[in-house]
């Protein structure tokens, strides 16, 4: 049978920063593009990460442990990165696709080693995989959306 345990919880915690990390981070993509498609597609995809997080939160409070506040320092750091990157690049929607198809590519390795963990209870196994899915496919749409340059 499987259980909560505190190294579950610290995996989703650690899940759940990340996840504040996209949310911010495709919040600063949306800004720093004037292309119409690309800024609906990162809003659409910030909504969606505060939506895992809350959802991610949710879970852990629901097995009594506290859920993280925040985003990590790595996180801030990349945000600036792209401010940086969109500034200087003549080709920032190209930028901005390439890294938002890195974190996506990261995020479905992250939610497939946090899903590796056996003891998952079931509940908590379930969001992740429908996290992960939609994650992909969001991935598969981004490849595309290259394809509008």
């Amino acid at each position: 049978m499987s259980t909560y345990t505190e190294k579950v919880g610290e995996k989703l915690n650690d899940l759940l920063e990340k996840t504040y990390d996209a949310e911010k981070g495709y919040s600063k993509a949306a800004e720093n593009t004037d292309h119409a498609l690309l800024k609906a597609f990162f809003e659409r995809k910030s909504k969606e990460r505060k939506n895992f997080g809350n959802t991610l939160k949710t879970e852990i409070h629901g097995f009594g442990q506290q859920a993280e506040k925040g985003g990590s320092i790595t996180g801030a750091a990349h945000r600036t990165w792209m401010d940086i990157k969109a500034f200087f690049s003549a080709d920032s929607p190209e930028a901005m696709l390439e890294e938002a198809i890195r974190g996506e590519k990261a995020a479905v390795e992250e939610y497939e080693d946090v899903l590796s963990d056996t003891s998952l209870p079931s509940s908590t196994s379930k969001i992740l995989t429908d996290q992960m899915h939609q994650i992909k496919a969001d991935l598969n749409r981004i490849k595309r959306l290259e394809d509008l340059r």
